[in-house]
């Protein structure tokens, strides 16, 4: 069986909220899977840039400023979820190399 089948259930939980990301952090904990925890990093990022730029959204009450952050999590998340899904290791654009260098954390 290949890393990508193995790892495969606990990267598209991930991408299911933030509390999913580390439901995913905790399931590859033993044994380690590098497509997990690829993934668990992509997911982990995007739900953090999606809340922090929402309490920022909301501190300056401008509605329109939080729809268009809502479109563009939501296409990165889809972007995401389905290579997560086709078992693709491809990053989120932009962000994606980021998240991989700031949560080495997530192993």
């Amino acid at each position: 069986m290949s890393v990508e089948k193995e790892g495969k259930t606990t990267a598209v939980v991930a991408y299911f909220t933030i509390v999913g990301a580390l439901i995913a952090f905790s399931m590859n904990a033993e044994p380690k899977n590098a497509f997990a925890r690829f993934h668990t990093r992509q997911a982990f990022g995007l739900h953090l840039m999606f809340i922090g730029f929402a309490i920022l959204s909301n501190t300056w009450g401008n509605l329109y400023s939080f729809f268009g952050l809502l479109a563009c999590y939501f296409i990165l998340w889809t972007y995401g979820f389905i290579g997560a899904l086709s078992e693709k290791r491809q990053s989120v654009p932009v962000l994606g190399p980021y998240f991989q260098k700031w949560f080495t954390f997530i192993q």
